[in-house]
Order: structure tokens, then C-alpha cells, then sequence
């Protein structure tokens, strides 16, 4: 069966791929590196110059997935491991008797029997077997051996804490910093390590005044000067050669970089006190796994994890990291099977075709590419979580499930950026979200830094408007549902009753969630076709059909909540001291 081809675009990942009137990298997106294979999506309508992005919307602050432009599949390098042998002519060896001292010429015979005469494959195979398990076996031995006499007296001298990815230490945060440091002057040139080094010490500076407005503006006016030209045109200049993921790993890292010192600066000014150094910026900022691609740690989460003394595994954690990695990689394959006979990501470019879909398929095409989208930042966040965790790191956990988001308040994608805003923009201007006013405030303040994120275009500020409202609408409903009359119909109801009608609600909120970010993953014109069909001509056939579905769908994920709930708190008062 044919497969559709993806257009060859380079656009940047979370990590990040860009807003389609500026392609740039997100921490999410990413994934389509991962991806390839799959069959890409048209070109953005409007493709301006590349910048970073994170095209998922934070928790409570960003409320949604961002544009298309960032889902455009790009390649992923491939590492290059090498052996380190060469291969080349072999020196010959001395012929018998050619050395003085040697066996004579009448002993030559038999010598050249020992040289020439060839085994049976069979025996050179239980050699070879022999001695790979006498090594292996041995190796074993003093691998237990080293372990179990790490904490003797003798060893505290030679055997310190510190880095590990298969449990051999050594001095680990350092060890992360200079590797870091290497493979990106490597991969960018000395320049463009230069350039992000003048924004880490800028940063740097700024957090020692102790002024979080300064830190947070500076933070923010570096991050536009990669976003906006003529700025972004000089720092790419920066970047040593030309290579297909050049633009992909200039705004990744650039991006992150910013907002890792901005953290860094913020949580200086938070905590004067513990006088963070310079050397724990760089530490932080250039953790490679996170470096390009996100997601972005908080600086106070990764400073108190990465300065464990002697980090300590949970039990099964090993069996769960692996999991998550042979996770990752049937994901990989599924999704690769799936486009080979479903063209999700092609259909919605050609709108005459799509419009003759049946409503059902056509309501399954516009779910599908919110699921392909999170599928993408669900592997990218498992690929780089596994590697985190194999460094005793606790990273932000992979995305929720779309099929799971019903309410704007938790639609986020990129679990990262969520922490980052929500920490520094969103919940230090709404409190505790519940007044209508500080909560538009914090939601505009959030979504402004996002449009700024996500590289400014006409698409994205739609993007960011729609989300803003949805997220304050639910507040709205939320403080009518308060209110005496409504508040007395809910209390006469059964609480079954009360569920019921809440989902109902949930039901509507998803399609709004859907079509309100089916906006920047296709286009406006593949949205409006699919609203006019559900809402406008399929009434009331496809509407009831298609919300009675999507009210049994919120179901089945409250009762999946209720559950968890349960569960945790079952395993709460288990915990309580009697």
C-alpha cells in the first residue's frame, strides 16, 4: 500500500520546531525527530524566520498545543560510535630464520605447520565461548566486589560520590557540565558557545542585584533577540558551517539556555542566602539531554538532585526506566505502521478531498492529529527522561493523554514550560486562581510570554487568544455554577446526577479544547471546514452523535480519576504513623 510522503521542511522540535509564521524549536515537537517516517504535514502557511518554540501550552498557563509549523517531521542525527580501531595493512610477520638465532631452515617446515594449518570453526567457537564467559564471569565477580566494598574504610580515600550512568562514579555534575560544553562546540562552533556564554553571564550579573523585575526582563529581552530580527539573523551567524538540523539546534538551544538562566536567576533572588556560583549555572544550562530539546528543569529541582551526596534508586525504578524505553520505541514502530495506512497529516492539505469525508471521518481526522501531536512529545519526553533518569534525575513527567484533557485548566503538553510559567509568571500574578481579575491578568501575562515562545505571528496570536479565553470562560462558568440559584439545582441533584451533568459539560470542553488547537496543528481553513460540518450541516444528527461519544469517553476518564484518587488515598493512610 502506498505511503504518504512527508514534505522535506525543516522545522524544529518541544523541542522545537517552529510557529508556522516562524518556524522554531519545542521541547514537544521534537518528537517529529523521532518520527520521521511519518508523512508530514503541508508547509506552514506563513513561514517567516526560524525560532524556538515550545508549541505545547503550559498547565494552567499555556492551555494547549502550539502551531503547526513545529510539527513539521526533521532528522535526528544519529551518533557515531567508534571502536577507535583502524583499519588498515597488517605489518608481516618475520619469516622462519630470517633472525639470527632463529630456527634453522630444516626446522622451517614444521613451523610454518603451526603458522598455516587452520582449526574447525566448531572449536575455534568453543574458544571464543570459553573465554567470553570466563570474562564475563570475572568482570562480574569484581564488578560485585567494587560494590559491595564502596563503603569500607579503605576505599573512602579513592572511591567518592558522583557521576554514573551504569553505576562507575565520577565527579558528576562537573563531568555533566564539561561534556555538555564539548559536544556543543563541537555541533556549533566556538562562537555559538560563546554567544550563549555572554547570555549566561548577563544573566548572572543581573541575579547577583537581587531585583527579580530585572532578571525576569532581561530573561525576557533575551529571549526575543532570538526571536525577532534583525537580532536573530546576527546571532545565527554565530553558528559554525552549514547542516541540515543547524536551525533546529541554534533556536533549541538558544531557547532553552534562556529560560534555564532566567530560572537560574529568579530562584537567586528567591534564596539569597545560598549564594549560587556561576560554576552552577553552567552545570545546569549545559546538561546535554536537555540542552537542545527540553525539557526545562527548574533550576531549584535540578541543584537539589544533582548535589545528592549519594543518590539512591527506589526499588524497581531500573525495570520502570526500561520499560519506558521499550515504551518509547513500540510507540515509534506503531506510529510508523499506522501512517502506512492512515494519511492523518496529509488529508487535511487537500481540503476538497477532506470535505468529502463522512462526518465521522472527519471528526476521527481532526482527534487524530491532536493524538499524532502528543504522541510525538510523549516520545521525546520518554527518550530524554530515560537517559535523565538513568542519572538518578527526577525530569518532568511525559505529557498527558489528550484523549484525558477535557478541561483547559489541564491542557499542557509540555509538563516543563508549564512548571517554568506557571512558577514564574502564572501563579505569582493569579494566587490561588480563584477572582476573575488576577486570573485574566496572570492568564494575558502567561499567553504573552508564550506568543513570545512560540515566535510572533498572526497564527499564534490566535492560538494564544483562543486558549486565553477558554482557560478564563471555565473560571467564568465556574463562579456562575457559584452562584445561589444554580448552586441550589446542583445541590437537589444525586451526586451520579451531578456527575452526569458535569460531564456533559467536559463533553463540550474537549471539543473546544480540539478545534481551539486544531488551529495551529493544520490550518484555519481545515478547522473552520471541520466546525461547519459538526456544528452547522450535521445538526442535529452528527452533533448528538459525535458529543453522546465524547460525553462516554469523559466518563470512563472521571472514573479512571476516581480511581487514582482512591488509590492515593488508601496509600495515604497506610503512610499515617497509628
Amino acid at each position: 500500500m502506498p505511503l504518504a510522503t512527508p514534505s522535506p521542511t525543516l522545522a524544529p522540535p518541544t523541542i522545537l520546531p517552529a510557529a508556522p509564521c516562524g518556524q522554531q524549536l519545542c521541547s514537544a515537537r521534537l518528537c517529529s525527530t523521532l518520527l520521521s517516517s511519518a508523512p508530514g504535514r503541508p508547509p506552514p502557511p506563513c513561514p517567516p524566520p526560524p525560532s524556538s518554540c515550545c508549541h505545547h501550552s503550559p498547565l494552567i498557563a499555556l492551555r494547549g498545543w502550539g502551531p503547526q509549523g513545529w510539527t513539521h517531521p526533521t532528522v535526528a542525527p544519529e551518533p557515531s560510535w567508534s571502536d577507535g580501531r583502524k583499519v588498515g595493512r597488517r605489518t608481516p610477520e618475520p619469516e622462519v630464520g630470517s633472525v639470527p638465532g632463529s630456527l634453522t631452515t630444516s626446522s622451517s617446515t614444521i613451523q610454518a605447520m603451526g603458522i598455516k594449518t587452520a582449526l574447525p570453526a566448531a572449536e575455534l567457537g568453543l574458544y571464543s565461548l570459553v573465554l567470553s564467559g570466563a570474562l564475563a564471569y570475572a568482570g562480574r565477580g569484581l564488578l560485585e566486589a567494587s560494590q559491595d566494598g564502596a563503603h569500607r574504610k579503605a576505599f573512602r580515600e579513592s572511591v567518592r560520590p558522583g557521576w554514573e550512568y551504569i553505576g562507575r562514579k565520577m565527579l558528576r555534575s562537573w563531568m555533566y557540565a564539561v561534556y555538555g560544553a564539548l559536544a556543543v562546540l563541537g555541533t556549533m562552533g566556538p562562537w555559538y558557545l560563546l554567544l550563549l556564554l555572554g547570555h549566561c553571564v548577563s544573566l548572572y550579573v543581573a541575579s547577583l542585584l537581587g531585583q527579580p523585575w530585572l532578571c525576569l526582563g532581561l530573561g525576557l529581552a533575551s529571549l526575543a533577540s532570538f526571536k525577532l530580527d534583525p537580532l536573530i539573523s546576527w546571532q545565527s551567524g554565530f553558528v559554525t558551517g552549514t547542516f541540515d538540523l543547524q536551525e533546529v539546534l541554534f533556536h533549541g538551544g538558544s531557547g532553552f539556555t534562556v529560560l534555564r538562566c532566567t530560572s537560574f536567576a529568579l530562584e537567586s533572588c528567591a534564596h539569597p542566602d545560598r549564594r549560587y556560583s556561576l560554576a552552577d549555572l553552567l552545570k545546569y544550562n549545559f546538561y546535554l539531554p536537555f540542552f537542545f530539546f527540553g525539557p526545562i528543569m527548574t533550576f531549584d529541582r535540578f541543584h537539589t538532585q544533582m548535589s545528592q551526596v549519594e543518590p539512591v534508586r527506589r526499588e524497581g525504578e531500573l525495570w520502570r526506566i526500561r520499560a519506558q524505553a521499550g515504551l518509547s520505541v513500540v510507540a515509534v514502530m506503531a506510529v510508523d505502521i499506522f501512517f502506512h495506512f492512515f494519511y492523518i497529516l496529509t488529508i487535511p492539505s487537500d481540503l476538497k478531498f477532506a470535505n468529502r469525508l463522512p462526518d465521522s471521518a472527519l471528526a476521527g481526522l481532526a482527534y487524530s492529529n491532536l493524538v499524532y501531536d502528543w504522541v510525538k512529545a510523549a516520545v521525546l519526553f520518554g527518550v530524554v527522561n530515560t537517559v535523565a533518569r538513568l542519572d538518578h534525575l527526577d525530569p518532568p513527567q511525559p505529557p498527558k493523554c489528550i484523549t484525558a484533557l477535557y478541561v483547559f485548566a489541564e491542557t499542557h503538553f509540555d509538563r516543563g514550560i508549564n512548571d517554568w510559567l506557571c512558577k514564574y509568571v502564572y501563579d505569582h500574578i493569579g494566587g490561588e486562581h480563584s477572582e476573575v481579575i488576577p486570573e485574566l491578568g496572570a492568564t494575558v501575562a502567561t499567553f504573552a510570554i508564550t506568543t513570545l515562545w512560540l515566535g510572533p505571528c498572526d497564527i499564534v496570536y490566535l492560538w494564544s487568544f483562543l486558549n486565553c479565553f477558554g482557560l478564563n470562560f471555565e473560571l467564568w462558568v465556574q463562579k456562575l455554577a457559584e452562584l445561589g440559584p444554580l448552586a441550589q439545582i446542583e445541590a437537589s441533584l444525586s451526586e451520579q446526577m451531578s456527575r452526569r451533568v458535569r460531564a456533559l459539560f467536559g463533553a463540550m470542553n474537549f471539543w473546544a479544547i480540539i478545534m481551539y488547537n486544531l488551529v495551529s496543528l493544520n490550518s484555519l481553513e481545515f478547522t473552520e471546514l471541520v466546525a461547519r460540518r459538526l456544528l452547522l450541516t450535521g445538526f442535529p444528527q452528527t452533533t448528538l452523535a459525535i458529543l453522546f461519544v465524547t460525553y462516554c469517553g469523559v466518563q470512563l476518564v472521571k472514573e479512571r480519576e476516581r480511581t487514582l484518587a482512591l488509590e492515593e488515598e488508601q496509600k495515604q493512610d497506610k503512610e499515617k504513623p497509628e
